[in-house]
């Protein structure tokens, strides 16, 4: 296998940061460059520093790598700057640890994470010096896979991918290989393997989806149906789930990167999944049940991670860290741990932990006395809607009294700063629903100035897009239009308030995140034309450029209005029905018609089964760590993996709605 790395390196000093293309990371796996092991490229498409700290990629890339007959290298989305530069010189995308060009790897394999990266991986996909529809692809190209949230509608970017993996990916990934291996001989004896034999054998495997097996047909604006054209298809496709995170504790070796990234911190994942119900939440829905990894190995990941990559903060990550059921435990051991290690060893004083996500009403005085021990930066809450009503409709039953409570434990134990979640655009929302944003942020700055003169409340206001899997995906998204009059009116009201501060997503990229993750399999068509007008990096406020969507959308003869606005029909198919994500669709569909009536669904954990469809089907059984909800907030977990005593939930045969 070759390098591009002689042509590329009188290159960087000419780009801005030169140390996203070198690779070199602490943790970076160099498995020497072999052409009899399958190869994958693990790609992320966005910069260096927004991608390296995905886990999801990190951890499929330990795995392959711990295979003996496999590698596994990655690869970033290049800067303008540099993308010019690569195009001119005739330089194609290459990985960081050897700088392989990205035709010569088996795998091209890209971590969905935005609809607005959509463009940059057609981008990547070329500049790798491969076609970017998956039709136009021979024998001696690699095969081009995704993964990651956005896929649970894959349809937008279906003729553009050889195949797509729904759900976890640790245990896919090796059966994936597994295939790959097989063919591997023939490719290097003759430069070439059998492309659709292998996209068959694929087709085979439990979750993984093979766009080209597949025909879609349309009535009108509307989708009519999907169905397999080959026999090796399957009619549905269902997700992937890992039963115990505790059988695959990944990443062992997180990169420490050598420039600045985002979340420049040690990331441990301490549970997938949610029961919580929101209704807007996609991830919350696609990722249940709940699983939780032991709070020991927790505790012995961070130990490792910190001791070996020096850093002196870690984020616990979850959908909903403080719901975690050894929480304050692990906080304080994580803590104590980093008092008793010699300053020495540890090189940079206290430890730092970041809960991110943070429920209020699962946030209480011993959590906020065990962080305040390390540095303070904002806290983060996510009340998601200004009113009661609203918050019912959207299943975040979360009251006032909770939100004010949890902030005022935050403010007690020496914080200034609060940083407050909202949606805009939510189902039946009115001004009256809007304005009680701000009067929300005006009372938690209030209660801030009663302990520290400099208590400041962020306001952050995003459009609401109806995801698929989740009740609101048959709801009618705000107009764009709509969407920045609510901001106005926000802005207006915020404007004279002491310590609020109003922040807010651009409606107009809200409008396209809408079309890349509603839109049908002809969007892909949409896709390809902004990105051949020069529509990359439309996740960066800089390049995003609304016009090149709209023009597209009409030279493919489509509308927003179709596409995004309009509301669907319980009758109606919905581009990702032939996707499973374990969802029974007549209980979203109820919880959409619980949610126009005002109904909140309490968390599963304490109450009967709704019987969703979760649990169905994965071996894990849902159960409660005790009969009751903990006082102060439900901070136990759905499931008890690791210790006995736990509650089974009855499994009943209609799902009941509590109303709260």
């Amino acid at each position: 296998m070759s390098t591009v790395w002689p042509q590329l390196e009188p290159l960087l000093p000419r780009v801005q940061k030169p140390a996203r293309y070198i690779g070199c990371e602490d943790g970076a796996r160099s498995k020497t460059p072999d052409p009899e092991l399958v190869s994958w490229c693990f790609t992320y498409p966005d910069t260096y520093e927004v991608g390296l700290p995905n886990q999801g990629l990190q951890i499929l890339y330990e795995i392959v790598n711990e295979r003996l007959d496999a590698r596994a290298d990655r690869s970033y989305a290049p800067w303008v700057d540099l993308e010019a530069l690569m195009r001119a010189e005739g330089i194609p995308l290459f990985s960081v640890e050897h700088h392989t060009p990205g035709h010569e790897f088996d795998v091209l394999a890209f971590n969905l994470s935005a609809e607005l990266t959509y463009t940059n991986l057609l981008n990547c996909v070329d500049l790798a010096g491969v076609p970017i529809r998956a039709v136009e692809r021979g024998d001696h190209h690699p095969l081009v896979m995704a993964g990651g949230h956005c896929t649970y509608n894959p349809e937008p970017l279906a003729d553009f991918l050889d195949a797509v993996v729904m759900g976890d990916g640790e245990e896919v990934v090796g059966e994936i290989t597994d295939v790959l291996a097989r063919y591997k001989g023939d490719k290097v004896a003759t430069g070439a393997w059998d492309r659709h034999a292998i996209l068959a054998d694929l087709a085979q495997i439990d979750s993984v989806y093979v766009p080209s097996l597949y025909e879609m047909a349309y009535d009108g604006p509307r989708v009519a149906s999907l169905h397999p054209i080959a026999s090796a298809a399957p009619p549905e496709i269902g997700k992937r789930t890992v039963a115990d995170l505790a059988d695959w504790p990944y990443p062992k070796q997180q990169l420490a990167p050598l420039t600045e990234v985002v979340h420049d911190r040690l990331n441990v994942e301490v549970f997938r999944g949610c029961t919580r119900g929101c209704r807007f939440c996609q991830a919350g829905m696609i990722t249940r049940p709940v699983r939780e990894r032991p709070a020991e190995q927790v505790r012995t990941m961070v130990a490792d991670g910190l001791a070996r990559t020096g850093y002196d903060e870690v984020t616990l990550t979850s959908l909903s860290t403080a719901d975690f059921s050894d929480i304050e435990s692990v906080v304080t051991g994580i803590m104590d741990d980093g008092e008793s290690t010699d300053g020495e060893d540890a090189g940079c004083g206290p430890i730092s932990v970041s809960l991110p996500s943070l429920r209020v009403d699962a946030f209480g005085v011993g959590i906020a006395a065990q962080l305040q021990r390390a540095k303070r930066s904002g806290l983060t809450f996510a009340p998601e809607a200004g009113t009661w009503r609203m918050r019912q409709i959207i299943n975040k039953l979360i009251r006032e009294e909770d939100l004010y409570s949890a902030v005022e434990a935050a403010y007690e134990q020496g914080w200034s700063r609060v940083k407050l979640y909202f949606l805009i655009g939510l189902p039946s929302e009115t001004d009256e629903d809007t304005l009680g944003i701000a009067e929300l942020a005006k009372n938690c700055a209030e209660i801030g100035r009663r302990y520290t003169k400099r208590a400041s409340v962020t306001a952050s206001v995003g459009g609401f897009v109806p995801k698929p899997f989740t009740p609101f995906q048959w709801f009618g998204q705000n107009t764009s239009v709509e969407l920045q009059r609510k901001i106005n009116l926000l802005r207006d009201t915020t404007r004279k308030m002491k310590g609020v501060n109003l922040k807010w997503h651009d409606p107009k990229a809200t409008l396209v995140e809408g079309v890349a993750s509603r839109g049908d399999r002809r969007i892909g068509a949409v896709i390809e034309r902004v990105w051949r007008n020069g529509g990359t990096f439309q996740e960066w406020s800089e390049h995003f450029d609304l016009d090149l969507w709209l023009d597209a959308l009409s030279a493919e003869g489509l509308t927003v209005e179709d596409t995004v606005y309009r509301h669907r029909a319980e009758a109606e198919t919905l581009p990702w029905d032939h996707i499973s994500a374990g969802l029974h669709k007549d209980f979203l569909w109820q919880d959409w018609q619980d949610s126009l009536a005002e109904v909140g669904l309490e968390d599963c954990r304490w109450t009967p089964c709704y019987d969703c469809g979760a649990c169905t089907g994965y071996g894990i059984e849902h159960v409660v760590a005790s009969a009751t909800p903990p006082a102060g907030g439900s901070q136990g977990t759905g499931q008890d993996l690791s210790s006995g005593g736990a509650v089974p939930v009855t499994l009943l045969p209609s799902r009941k709605a509590a109303e709260v």
